[in-house]
C-alpha cells in the first residue's frame, strides 16, 4: 500500500519519568504527554500533575508492563521505545487501536516468556501497529516480538534474535496469549545484515496461543517467523517483505492454513530445521494447507534449506513464480529428506509462469515430491481472498486503512483517500509546510474545541474534490450534531482592519498582513459537517474560518453542514468565495467582517438560525480602514431566520448585491441605534441591492428594517438566485448533503 502517513509531532520530554498514571486507569507505562504547556481544565483536559493522570490524546509507550494492561482505541498510542510485557502481565489491545512508532531498532514490543498478548481486532476494525514517519518505509521500526516455553531445537532458555527475551522450553502447549486481526506495517529495523527484526517473530510459542488473521505489510525483512514452538499460523497475509514473506525454522511443530504471499523479495516460504545442525531435533515438522505467493521472486515460491524438515503442503497456488526448492550442495540434510520423501507437495499450480519455467531448482533423485493441478491456494489464487476483505492493505479487497491526525506538519504532506483519517485533536499546518487532500478523502472528528485544523500564515492546504468526489470533513460520532468538533481555520498574510500579526479567535494562529495577494492554496468541492465547537458564547469555531486569507487563494465549491456557528466566515483578506453553500448553521449562514474585499458568487444558504448573510465593518470601530467592500452575485437565501436575509451591522461596509433571491424571509438590514457608521454607509449609497425577489414573504412581510431615509438602496424584480430560486442549484449536485 503506498499512502503517505501524517507524522504526529509532539514536544518531546527534556527528561522521561517513567511514571504510571493511576491504577485506576489501568495502564501501566502508558505515560501521558502532558509537557504541552495545557493545565488542568484545558479543552484536552490534560494534566498528570499532583494525584491526577488523565490520559492524553497520545500517549507514549515504553518500558515495562508488569501488571494487566488494556490499550483502547479512543486513544492514540506512540511507540518510543521498548515496550516489554513481563512475565506474569499481560497486555490486552482492543479493537480499532493504532499504534504509531518511532526510534529504529529501539522501538519494538515483546511479549516474555510467561506474559500474555491479546490482541482483539476484528475484520472492520483490526489493531494496526504502524510507523509514526511522515514518509514510513520498510524498516521505520521493530516489529512485534513474542517469546513462549515451548520446545525447540536451539535449546531451552535461549536469547531471541531481536528484543532480547528468553525463550524455549518443554510445555508444547504454552499459552502466549490471542492474536487476531493485527496489521503491523514498516517494521524491519536493522542493526547488521545478520540481525534484522521481522514483522512478527514467535520464539518458541505454545499451541495454546492463538495466532490468526495476521498480516505484516512491508516489512524490511521477514514477515511473519515462527522460530521453532508448536503455535499454528491461520489466515496470514505478507504483502511486500523485504527477505522472505513467511519463515519457519528451529523445530517448528505448528500448522498453518490460508497463507496469502504478494511482493516478497526472496522467497514466498523460507523452510529450514536448524542452521547450525540440519539434523537437530525436535525437526521442523508442519502441514500446510491453502498457500498462495504472487511473485516475481528470487528465490521461489518455497526455501527449503538448513535441513529443511518434514512438510506436506496441500492446494499451492503460485504466480509468475517457479518452486524453487533450493538445496545447496553443501545442505546433505535436506537433500536426504527429499529423497526420503519428507517434503510432500500435493496439488501445486505454476500460473502465470515465468518464461522457460523450470518448476524446481532441486537436481536430486527424486522429482516426484510435488504433483502439479489446478488449485484455489488462499482462497482466490492470486487474487485477494475473501477472509483478508477489510482489514489488510495492499491489497485489491483491503478495507481503508485508518490514520489519526494531530500534531504539526512541517513538510509537504499529502493524505491517501483510500485511508480513513481520524482527527484526534489539533492537526496545524505550519508555515512553509502544506497538506494536500485529494478527493474522496474522509475526515472524522473527535474532540470538541481540541480537534481542528488550522493552516499557518505561511502554511498552505490543497483540497482536491471533485463534483462527484468531495472531500469531506465530519464527525466520528454515531449520532452527529452540531459543535461534535471544531472546524478549519486558514490565517494569511492578506490586510485586514484588524491590523498585522492578529491572534485568531480560535486556533490559535496569526494572520493578517500586507499582501493582498497572498496565497493560502485551494480548497474546491468540500463538505465540513458538524463543526462549531463551543468555548463560550463568544468564542465558537465557525465551519471554515478565513483570517486574512490573499485573493492568490481559491475557494470554491465549500459547504457548511450543520455548523453549530456560522456556517463560513471571512475575517478581512481579500480571498473571494464562489459557489458556497451553507445548510443549517446555528448562527449566520455565512459572515464577512474586518475589511473583507474579496468578492462572492453562486451562494446558497439555508436553514441557517439567524442571517442568512451578516456583513460587517468592524466591531470595535465601524469606519476602521480598509473598509468591508464586496460585490455578490447570485444569491439565495431560504427561510425562516430571525435575522433577515442581510444582517447589516458595525459599520456594515460598500456591499453590492445583485441577483438576490429569497425565500420566506424578508430583507433584515437590522442596524441598531447606536451603528451610525453603518446607517451612514446606507445613506450614502454603500449599500446596493438590485434586483432582490421575496418569495412566500411571511404574514404582515415588511421588505427591511432599516426606518433611515434611504429607502432605495434596494429594487425589487424576479431573480434566479444561486441558480434555481429556492431550489438547489445544479453546480451543487452530487457533492452536498442536506439539500
Amino acid at each position: 500500500m503506498k499512502k503517505n502517513v501524517i507524522n504526529l509531532m509532539f514536544v518531546l520530554f527534556t527528561m522521561i519519568l517513567v511514571v504510571s498514571c493511576s491504577s485506576d486507569d489501568n495502564s501501566p507505562n502508558v505515560v501521558a504527554d502532558c509537557n504541552d504547556g495545557i493545565q488542568n481544565g484545558d479543552e484536552d483536559g490534560v494534566d498528570c500533575g499532583g494525584s491526577a493522570c488523565v490520559p492524553c490524546v497520545e500517549n507514549l509507550l515504553f518500558g515495562e508492563v508488569t501488571e494487566a494492561t488494556t490499550l483502547d482505541a479512543s486513544v492514540a498510542y506512540e511507540l518510543t521505545g521498548a515496550y516489554i510485557v513481563k512475565s506474569g502481565a499481560s497486555l490486552t489491545i482492543n479493537a480499532g487501536t493504532i499504534i504509531r512508532a518511532t526510534g529504529g531498532t529501539s522501538a519494538y514490543i515483546a511479549i516474555e516468556r510467561g506474559a500474555q498478548l491479546f490482541v482483539n481486532g476484528n475484520a472492520s476494525a483490526p489493531v494496526v501497529m504502524t510507523s509514526g514517519s511522515q514518509t514510513p518505509a520498510a524498516g521505520d521500526w521493530g516489529g512485534l516480538v513474542i517469546a513462549g516455553n515451548a520446545p525447540t531445537n536451539k535449546g531451552t532458555d535461549v536469547l531471541s534474535e531481536v528484543g532480547d527475551v528468553t525463550y524455549g522450553g518443554n510445555n508444547p502447549n504454552d499459552n502466549s496469549g490471542s492474536i487476531r486481526y493485527l496489521r503491523v506495517e514498516y517494521t524491519g529495523a536493522t542493526f547488521s545484515n545478520d540481525k534484522e527484526f521481522n514483522g512478527v517473530s514467535l520464539f518458541g510459542v505454545g499451541s495454546g496461543t492463538t495466532f490468526e488473521f495476521v498480516q505484516s505489510f512491508n516489512s524490511g525483512d521477514d514477515g511473519i517467523e515462527f522460530f521453532g514452538g508448536s503455535v499454528n499460523g491461520n489466515n496470514l497475509v505478507s504483502v511486500g517483505s523485504g527477505d522472505d514473506s513467511i519463515d519457519f525454522a528451529d523445530g517448528w511443530a505448528g500448522n498453518g492454513n490460508n497463507w496469502y504471499m504478494s511482493g516478497g523479495a526472496k522467497a514466498g516460504i523460507e523452510g529450514s530445521n536448524n542452521g547450525d545442525n540440519g539434523n537437530a531435533s525436535p525437526v521442523t515438522t508442519t502441514t500446510l494447507n491453502n498457500i498462495t505467493v504472487v511473485g516475481p521472486v528470487t528465490e521461489g515460491a518455497l526455501f527449503y534449506k538448513e535441513g529443511g524438515g518434514n512438510f506436506t503442503i496441500n492446494n499451492f497456488y503460485t504466480s509468475n513464480v517457479n518452486l524453487g526448492i533450493k538445496v545447496t550442495s553443501s545442505d546433505s540434510e535436506a537433500a536426504a529428506r527429499i529423497e526420503a520423501g519428507l517434503l510432500d507437495i500435493n496439488n501445486i499450480q505454476f500460473a502465470n509462469a515465468p518464461l522457460d519455467l523450470v518448476a524446481t531448482d532441486y537436481t536430486g533423485t527424486n522429482q516426484s515430491f510435488y504433483t502439479e493441478g489446478v488449485t484455489t491456494g488462499a482462497g482466490n489464487g492470486a487474487a485477494s481472498p475473501d477472509w483478508a476483505a477489510g482489514w489488510t492493505a495492499g491489497l485489491d479487497n483491503s478495507g481503508a486503512a485508518s490514520e489519526n491526525l494531530a500534531g504539526e506538519v512541517t513538510s509537504n504532506v499529502i493524505l491517501n483517500a483510500s485511508t480513513e483519517y481520524f482527527l484526534t485533536g489539533s492537526f496545524l499546518i505550519k508555515s512553509g509546510g502544506s497538506l494536500t487532500i485529494p478527493a474522496g478523502t474522509t475526515i472524522k472528528a473527535t474532540g470538541g474545541t481540541s480537534a481542528f485544523i488550522a493552516v499557518e500564515k505561511g502554511g498552505k492546504i490543497f483540497i482536491q474534490g471533485e463534483a462527484n468526489n468531495p472531500v469531506v470533513m465530519t464527525s466520528n460520532s454515531s449520532s452527529p450534531a452540531p459543535g461534535d468538533w471544531g472546524g478549519l481555520v486558514i490565517a494569511g498574510d492578506a490586510p485586514t482592519n484588524k491590523g498585522t500579526n492578529v491572534l485568531s479567535e480560535v486556533g490559535d494562529v496569526l494572520y493578517g498582513g500586507n499582501n493582498a495577494n497572498d496565497n493560502s492554496g485551494s480548497i474546491r468541492y468540500l463538505r465540513i459537517e458538524y463543526t462549531g465547537a463551543t468555548f463560550s458564547n463568544d468564542k465558537e469555531f465557525n465551519g471554515v474560518s478565513l483570517f486574512g486569507v490573499g485573493s492568490g487563494t481559491t475557494f470554491e465549491f465549500v459547504q457548511s453542514l450543520n455548523g453549530g456557528d456560522d456556517g463560513i466566515e471571512f475575517f478581512g483578506g481579500t480571498v473571494s468565495g464562489n459557489n458556497l453553500v451553507s445548510v443549517g448553521s446555528g448562527d449566520d449562514s455565512i459572515d464577512f467582517a474586518d475589511g473583507w474585499s474579496g468578492n462572492g458568487s453562486n451562494w446558497y444558504m439555508k436553514n441557517g438560525a439567524k442571517a442568512g448573510i451578516e456583513g460587517s465593518n468592524n466591531g470595535d470601530n465601524g469606519n476602521a480602514t480598509p473598509v468591508t467592500t464586496t460585490t455578490l452575485s447570485n444569491i439565495s437565501v431560504v427561510g425562516p431566520v430571525t435575522e433577515g436575509a442581510l444582517f447589516f451591522k458595525e459599520g456594515g461596509g460598500n456591499i453590492t448585491i445583485t441577483n438576490f433571491y429569497t425565500n420566506s424571509i424578508n430583507l433584515g438590514v437590522k442596524v441598531t441605534a447606536t451603528d451610525a457608521e453603518a446607517a451612514a454607509r446606507i445613506e450614502a449609497n454603500a449599500l446596493s441591492i438590485n434586483p432582490m425577489q421575496f418569495e412566500n414573504p411571511a404574514s404582515g412581510f415588511i421588505i427591511t428594517n432599516y426606518t433611515g431615509a434611504n429607502q432605495n438602496f434596494v429594487t425589487v424584480g424576479n431573480t434566479t438566485g444561486a441558480g434555481n430560486g429556492a431550489n438547489t442549484p445544479t453546480w451543487a449536485i452530487g457533492w452536498t448533503s442536506g439539500l
